[in-house]
């Protein structure tokens, strides 16, 4: 694990990478192709990757990038996993990323599954492994939902959602809102949440990629596009809970939780006492772990809200050891 470190210094804007507004200009791990379809009375590219093992073991994995994530966040998970002899899709959401992203889409999670059914048919895919990681959590829960006989397993990695935030006194946020505060993002504010949230405080050189893959994003000429796409899906994010659903999950199901993990939508424009309450993930995690009714809960007590990023070694043994049981065996899974 990282050690604690003083957080770097941003690049000048002049010599920060500016990309385009389909992340024109930043790398993937592995090709990207593109699936293009019609929804909502306009035409769209969703990016993924679609990567094959040398081995095949019959399985499927689909992983699904989380709010401030694209699928080549998924890099080491991927390989890991292709090692391993699974296939793996990692789809670009629309309106994230690489993906198109509409100035008029009525996002919510339903029509997201609903574009990522439609990808893994046009693969041949009938049957998968679903993985989701954060907002992506919730977007695996829909899935499952709507497709449970195509659900072979859920893996939900810090899901969101755990909680509904706007029950819990979250007041409302309109869209414009969300707007304005998506085109003050910088890779400074960008790099202190991400220190403080996803890492636990903790820093690696390594997590600077991520930080100017979504800087640069929001610096490019796409700039209003990606601002406006990403108030929709805070929108959407904030007022589609999923948590009220989980007893109605049927495939079995993987929470893999770093504890100190905070996250919670809207938490900043919560009164104190409302904040007080909100992101408390082990006790979430345990809450969701009973509602569920096949579940198995990993714990990571040192990590923040992307385990996978921070501490790839015991994420990987940790999910590698679950997927390796039969599906009714598949007990709890040591986290170290």
């Amino acid at each position: 694990m990282a050690a604690l470190a003083a957080e770097p210094s941003p690049q000048p804007n002049a010599e920060a990478p500016s990309y385009g507004p389909m992340l024109e200009g930043f790398d993937y791990p592995y090709p990207v192709s593109w699936f293009s379809f019609d929804s909502q009375q306009q035409s769209l590219r969703m990016a993924y990757m679609n990567v094959q093992p040398a081995h095949p073991n019959g399985h499927v994995a689909v992983l699904l990038h989380g709010k401030n994530f694209c699928s080549a966040t998924w890099q080491d998970t991927i390989a890991t996993l292709v090692q391993a002899g699974y296939r793996v899709v990692a789809p670009d959401q629309i309106g994230f990323c690489k993906s198109t992203k509409p100035l008029s889409y009525q996002y919510s999670f339903q029509q997201l599954a609903l574009n990522t059914h439609a990808l893994l048919a046009s693969l041949g895919i009938t049957q998968a492994i679903i993985v989701g990681h954060s907002t992506g959590g919730m977007l695996a829960i829909r899935y499952a939902l709507m497709y449970p006989h195509e659900t072979e397993r859920l893996v939900l990695v810090d899901p969101i959602g755990l909680e509904d935030w706007r029950a819990k006194g979250v007041p409302p946020i309109s869209i414009d809102q969300w707007y304005a505060r998506e085109l003050k993002v910088t890779a400074q504010s960008i790099r202190q949440y991400e220190r403080m949230t996803y890492y636990a405080g903790h820093w690696s050189p390594s997590y600077e990629r991520w930080v100017s893959m979504l800087a640069g994003l929001d610096r490019g000429p796409g700039k209003q596009a990606v601002a406006w796409n990403s108030a929709l899906l805070y929108d959407m994010i904030l007022n589609q809970p999923v948590v009220y659903e989980f007893t109605r999950i049927q495939p079995p199901t993987l929470l893999m939780i770093g504890d100190k993990d905070t996250t919670a939508i809207g938490k900043d424009a919560a009164p104190p006492e409302v904040r007080a309450t909100l992101g408390h993930y082990p006790a979430l995690a345990h809450e969701a772990m009973h509602a569920i009714p096949n579940a198995t809960l990993v714990e990571f007590p040192e990590l923040g809200h992307a385990p996978q990023i921070q501490d790839p070694g015991a994420f990987h043994r940790a999910l590698l050891g679950w997927l390796s049981k039969p599906a009714a065996a598949a007990d709890a899974v040591p986290a170290h």
